[in-house]
């Protein structure tokens, strides 16, 4: 007998079409990467946090990052694991609706956190007299402000284009819910939509590639001219973790937005590049800044051993 679902509440995701002996693994899998996500990213919040030496511009910017990766995994993995587990592919559409939401959030948020990495790390190495009177406590608070609020009224936007839409349709086709996913169940003219997203993908892209590749060269030249080699070794280290954090996510980011317009793709290969870009950023982030990042690794170091090991020995 057919069963129905009713197209106003209840979404039908994609089969992972997954053998018996294959769901304890991939829970297994999915699990620990949520682990290592979630306890890898609050140790590296409070670390910050509850460290007055590091509370400086650049690493309270760097706070809004953990805090992004925590909104992504765990809009992710909880659903992820739910359907591993209970075989079930059925969702709430007003579960999707929230999920996508937090996943485009944490997408948005963190190319404008680390644009403004990109612009704290420019004041301090090429312009270092300054430093002190422009990345004052006050501008601070506004660039984080303004992280989030761009993050918000952008995504907020694109949920309102969305939701004013009906549906005929119910069945997903990516193994998560993401905008456009959920654009492809409506029945109505979507031209506003693609608009809108087109605009908003050119617009963070190039704002964020274009202010992080004047920034990065202009810091590059600068190290350059520096005739100091410590200073030297310690900007070019620190604007390299930067780098390689943005450059994997806008890789992997740039990879899936391409493969919803490309028709002809894979399925499965549009499901792998948008979990890749939910699973690797937050497990590398914490980890590339927390060992490439000498002052948090001497403060990670030093929380463990006064505040987590005296519990251990008891």
């Amino acid at each position: 007998m057919t069963q129905l679902y009713n197209t106003s509440s209840v979404l039908v995701l994609p089969d992972f079409n997954l053998s018996t002996e294959a769901v304890f693994p991939a829970f297994l899998f999915a699990s620990l990467s949520y682990m290592i996500i979630f306890f890898c990213n609050l140790i590296l919040i409070l670390t910050i946090v509850l460290n007055k030496s590091l509370h400086h511009p650049m690493y309270l910017i760097l706070l809004n990052l953990p805090i992004h990766d925590l909104i992504g995994a765990s809009a992710f993995f909880p659903q992820f694991i739910k359907q591993i587990l209970t075989g079930s592919r059925t969702t709430q559409y007003s579960t999707c609706v929230a999920q996508a939401f937090f996943i485009h959030i944490y997408a948005g948020g963190t190319v404008f956190t680390l644009t403004a990495m990109a612009y704290d790390r420019y004041i301090a190495i090429c312009c270092p007299l300054k430093y002190n009177s422009v990345m004052t406590n006050a501008h601070v608070m506004r660039l984080i402000t303004g992280v989030w609020v761009c993050s918000l009224v952008t995504i907020g936007l694109l949920f309102i284009l969305l939701l004013r839409l009906p549906r005929c349709r119910y069945e997903l086709t990516n193994s998560y819910c993401d905008n456009p996913s959920l654009l492809s169940l409506v029945c109505a003219d979507t031209t506003i939509n693609n608009i809108y997203g087109l605009f908003l993908v050119a617009i963070t892209q190039v704002i964020a590639n274009g202010m992080i590749l004047y920034t990065y060269l202009q810091i590059l030249v600068a190290c350059f001219r520096s005739k100091g080699t410590d200073t030297k070794a310690k900007a070019l280290q620190t604007c390299a973790t930067h780098l390689a954090v943005f450059l994997l996510l806008e890789c992997l980011g740039l990879f899936t937005i391409i493969s919803y317009r490309i028709q002809g793709i894979s399925p499965q290969l549009r499901k792998f590049l948008g979990m890749c870009t939910l699973i690797f950023p937050p497990t590398l982030n914490p980890i590339i800044y927390g060992l490439r990042t000498q002052e948090i690794r001497e403060k990670f170091v030093h929380f463990i051993k006064n505040k987590i090991l005296p519990f251990g020995a008891f």
